[in-house]
């Protein structure tokens, strides 16, 4: 084969898709962000939801937000978080849809 008929991906990109891959890796974060493809929700409602403490989810949002999978909009006091990237949350579905035909 010829190596210079490949297309390669850079760098960056690699990164990238790496760090979306250890995001999706941990359990907490799928919850969460399976959570916030249904709803928009505060830190209170998702520990609530899943059981944990308002500093692990407050931890681990600000993973996903780090890396702009999720986002969030202030009213009054409270933070409300959401989906920022629908291609992560297709790639998260899809995912599912897999795990749950096997």
């Amino acid at each position: 084969m010829n190596k210079n008929k490949h297309s390669f991906l850079s760098s960056e990109t690699v990164e990238s898709v790496s760090l979306i891959f250890k995001a999706l890796a941990d359990p907490t974060r799928i919850k969460i962000l399976y959570l916030l493809s249904q709803e928009e929700c505060s830190v209170n409602h998702i520990a609530e939801v899943l059981e944990m403490s308002q500093s692990a989810i407050s931890h681990q949002l600000s993973m996903l937000r780090n890396l702009r999978l999720v986002k969030y909009r202030r009213e009054g006091k409270t933070l409300l978080y959401s989906c920022d990237d629908e291609h992560v949350i297709s790639l998260l579905m899809q995912a599912i849809h897999h795990s749950e035909h096997h």
